[in-house]
């Protein structure tokens, strides 16, 4: 009796497996579970919050960021997967600058075109500036700078050339200082050019650090009668790595400037 129950379940579940609306059935409601399955981890995913950096108040451009400017903020994590640009370390915020093309207004996330290393900001080298020297601008153009070749972190040598009027008009020409490294590259309007490229401005004057000796040696021949001018020469990587101290190369130039300035006076 038993054996005639299990072998009529058996033939029941058999028919009703076999029957093809069942499986039809049976499969619709299988990819329906399953849609539903996946569409709720997506959406739980889409709106799942991440916690982002945020300033808490404006932040001015080339401002050092610090723990009290930057606040938290939960985002949706859909932006955040989208947002490629955005940072979403707080330790990647603190202790950056902010870039000085920029500014940061409050409530804002960071983005990594914003912000810059300490050693990135344009003016940077002037930091350390060791104590008895003084920053020589040099007036510049297109053409004396080799087709605006010249950057921050290039030695040069300082040439000078002059015309001695007290010496039958002898033209003199030679290396006036030597072994000089440019902190900065700017345009007539003071802003750094870091490319060459006419987007970012001609350059007007090469800034660097000499001692205060060469500083007023530099600056006395603004003040001579006649003509004098000064041209800075650029020299490959080998002399770069190469380079010397700074120091004056001629003493001969350096006493007629020097004997000008007393005529003059």
């Amino acid at each position: 009796m038993a054996k005639n129950k299990a072998k009529s379940g058996q033939s029941l579940i058999k028919r009703f497996v076999g029957n093809k609306n069942t499986v039809t059935i049976l499969g619709f409601a299988a990819c329906v579970l399953t849609l539903i399955i996946g569409y709720n981890i997506r959406v739980k995913d889409a709106i799942s919050p991440t916690s982002l950096p945020v300033a808490r108040d404006t932040i001015p451009t080339r401002t050092f960021i610090t723990d009290d400017m930057v606040g938290k903020i939960n985002i949706a994590s859909t932006y955040v997967n989208e947002a490629s640009n955005v940072i979403k370390n707080y330790n990647d915020v603190v202790g950056m600058y902010v870039s000085y093309k920029t500014t940061i207004p409050k409530g804002s996330l960071f983005y990594k075109d914003q912000l810059i290393e300490a050693s990135e900001m344009p003016d940077a080298a002037f930091a350390n500036i060791e104590d008895g020297q003084t920053i020589y601008s040099l007036a510049v153009d297109k053409e004396s700078t080799f087709a605006n070749s010249i950057r921050a972190g290039d030695y040069i040598d300082i040439v000078m050339s002059a015309r001695d009027y007290n010496n039958n008009n002898l033209v003199i020409y030679g290396t006036l200082i030597k072994s000089i490294r440019v902190l900065a590259v700017k345009d007539s309007r003071g802003n750094n050019i870091v490319k060459n490229t006419l987007a970012y401005g001609e350059p007007a004057e090469l800034l660097f650090a000499v001692d205060d000796e060469m500083f007023d040696l530099l600056t006395e021949t603004e003040w001579v009668k006649g003509e004098i001018k000064l041209s800075p020469v650029i020299f490959n990587k080998n002399y770069t790595a190469a380079a010397g101290e700074t120091e004056v190369a001629s003493e001969y130039l350096q006493q007629f400037i020097r004997d000008q300035v007393r005529d003059f006076s």
